[in-house]
């Protein structure tokens, strides 16, 4: 049975992994909407009905009905993201949809960056409760320094306890919620629209709190990227009890709210105010549990999300490490460390929850534009009716770009942060993106058949030092007739090779997530054999060992002799060498670039710098790996005047 059929079925077990996984984000707002939404003005009662009513509407319209309904539908092959999405959506052929796709994929990883810091801030500010001169930050640098630290050891044993957590958190939640409606009853209606209608357009900046209300949804993002550990059916059952449990706490919240009326909450969290005396420390436990899962959601979510950039060519090649065998669990450490960086940065300059929440939001709305874009052209592409597109495009760009703007208002109260981490991740995506498509434009192909007299006398001619028994090029050609003219210059001219066998070896990165097949072709008869593997975008390249098991198999089924040909080995029957070249591209200087070619190339190789060398990127054993250095030229200099004079 697939893995992709397995996590369909609704079990009592994945139900609670489920929730354990894709609701830390999402399930912790309670800790910070109704306080941003109040902010340090008097308690209004418009306000909180008003604020109610967008919290209500936004988690149906936006998370429900877009996110669990819609979107969840753009499974590719159980898998979910931004990235995913774009793999389906590319068939189109539609050259500007990688667009938003590179803009949602960087604005989701720098929000990344605030929700550790604004989740375990807002759970640990309530010990101030207890002792208001406690200080919060050093606790929280503590938590968030622990949590990126584990990371390299992977995080299956503590997932084990993910499930009951937020099991309990959302007990919480609701229990909290329901002891507070019990005295107001009337709080539910604000279910009622022209509540939401009349603070947008009649209160006097009730508009700009819309980008306070958005906090409620910035985890329904996660619903769709963390897809393919669930399955859509466990997500859509766990999201009823999540919403429920949601709504009743903020209903709650409203209530405790509109009974101090007039008052402010100096400081204060009507989440925590909630709570009796007694349960206060309970209650911040379980809080600091819940946020240090949404934390750890948001991490693992981020490993993933540049994993498959990485796979499209959208991120330098980075080392990846997979802590255990569990499908799906990696650990990126130059990502981790980035991420940690960043997380420590924001706590240090914004130093309390309440001043993160500005930042909080900017960078995951626009993932939502991009999301919106995307699964337009999706449900074109797969033949929905059009009239669904046709709607969803104008309704939610109308939602989205109102949470823009209102979000957009913070964007000198710290907004501009996480704008400029996205701005820096766009543009390290986009270099990657066009230089590959100026690299691309300058590969030349020869046909093989041209060049196999010459190789198969090379092969024999005694009179150069054999260079490997087995000498095996990656390349990336797509046709089996065809092969790079760097790859034939390497071969017959710089440093004539001589093998007694040759292998191409050629790499196609699908679409899908999880494939894993190869073909083999003998284009010459025991002198030159083709191996393409094709392999999902989740999927780690690791060629040294998929090329030997590639060759095992040839060797069970006697298609090839691997042999040493070398006679005193020969005799023995000892396996013979193999030997692996890669060619790695500099820029060279004889080139005439214009401004912005010149701008992207140099970005290019400035970023190539700290890129895992291509050996290693495509788990090639570094002492059976000849690196060829190839001179780049985009555009050669012509027309130099170059005067000879006579002596």
């Amino acid at each position: 049975m697939s893995s992709h059929t397995s996590h369909q079925k609704i079990t009592a077990a994945g139900l609670l992994v489920t929730l354990g996984i894709i609701y830390g984000d999402i399930g912790t707002s309670p800790l910070y909407v109704m306080k941003a939404i109040v902010g340090k003005g008097p308690i209004e009662t418009a306000v909180i009905l008003g604020g109610l009513s967008c919290i209500f509407w936004t988690i149906t319209l936006q998370t429900t009905l877009k996110y669990v309904i819609l979107t969840l539908r753009a499974d590719n092959k159980g898998e979910g993201g931004i990235f995913s999405l774009y793999a389906l959506v590319r068939r189109r052929k539609i050259a500007w949809l990688v667009f938003p796709a590179l803009i949602g994929g960087s604005t989701l990883l720098a929000d990344g960056i605030i929700t550790p810091p604004i989740s375990v801030a807002s759970a640990v500010e309530g010990l101030q409760a207890i002792r208001p001169d406690i200080p919060t930050i050093p606790i929280v640098i503590s938590i968030i320094t622990a949590l990126f630290v584990i990371q390299r050891f992977g995080t299956n044993f503590i997932g084990k306890f993910f499930g009951p957590v937020m099991l309990l958190w959302f007990g919480m939640l609701g229990v909290l919620g329901i002891l507070s409606i019990g005295k107001d009853f009337t709080v539910f209606k604000a279910i009622n629209p022209m509540y939401a209608a009349d603070l947008l357009f009649d209160h006097p900046g009730g508009f700009w709190l819309l980008g306070a209300v958005f906090l409620c949804t910035t985890g329904a993002e996660a619903l769709y990227s963390d897809l393919g550990h669930c399955g859509k059916k466990n997500v859509r059952l766990t999201w009823c009890l999540v919403k429920a449990m949601l709504l009743v706490n903020y209903f709650g919240q409203g209530v405790y709210l509109m009974e101090h009326d007039g008052q402010t909450l100096d400081g204060g969290n009507p989440f925590y105010l909630l709570m009796a005396d007694w349960f206060l420390p309970i209650g911040i436990g379980i809080a600091t549990a819940s946020a240090i899962i949404a934390s750890q959601a948001m991490i693992s979510g981020s490993f993933t999300l540049i994993n498959e950039a990485i796979r499209l060519n959208f991120w330098p090649k980075v080392k990846v490490v997979y802590p255990s065998d569990l499908r799906g669990q990696l650990y990126i450490p130059s990502l981790n460390w980035l991420l940690y960086a960043g997380c420590i940065g924001v706590v240090l300059y914004f130093e309390e929850s309440s001043k993160m929440e500005a930042a909080y939001g900017l960078a995951i709305v626009t993932t939502f534009i991009m999301t919106t874009i995307l699964l337009t052209n999706y449900l074109i592409l797969y033949k929905y009716p059009k009239i669904l597109a046709y709607i969803l495009l104008p309704v939610y760009l109308t939602i989205d770009f109102s949470f823009l703007a209102a979000n957009l208002a913070k964007f000198s109260h710290g907004g501009w942060v996480t704008f400029l981490i996205a701005s820096v991740l766009i543009t390290v995506m986009i270099v990657l993106y066009y230089s590959r498509k100026i690299r691309n434009k300058l590969v030349e192909f020869v046909k093989v058949d041209e060049f196999l007299p010459l190789l198969e006398k090379l092969s024999s001619d005694t009179t150069i030092p054999k260079y490997a028994t087995h000498l095996v090029y990656l390349t990336s050609a797509n046709y089996i007739n065809e092969i790079e003219e760097k790859v034939v210059h390497s071969i017959l001219y710089k440093q004539p090779k001589r093998a007694d066998m040759y292998w191409f070896v050629h790499v196609d990165v699908l679409d899908e997530p999880y494939t894993l097949e190869y073909k083999v072709t003998e284009v010459m008869k025991d002198k030159l054999m083709r191996v393409d593997f094709k392999i999902g975008f989740r999927i780690d390249p690791r060629i040294n060992l998929m090329f030997r098991h590639v060759v095992e198999d040839l060797v069970k089924n006697k298609e090839v002799n691997i042999v040493s040909r070398y006679p005193s080995l020969e005799k023995r029957h000892l396996t013979g060498d193999f030997r692996f070249v890669v060619m790695e591209k500099f820029l060279s200087v004889d080139n005439d670039l214009p401004w912005r070619q010149k701008i992207i190339m140099d970005l290019y190789f400035l970023i190539k710098r700290v890129a895992l060398p291509e050996e290693k990127a495509f788990g090639l054993d570094t002492s059976t790996v000849a690196v060829e250095k190839v001179p780049l030229i985009v555009r050669p200099i012509i027309g130099l005047k170059l005067k000879r004079i006579e002596r």
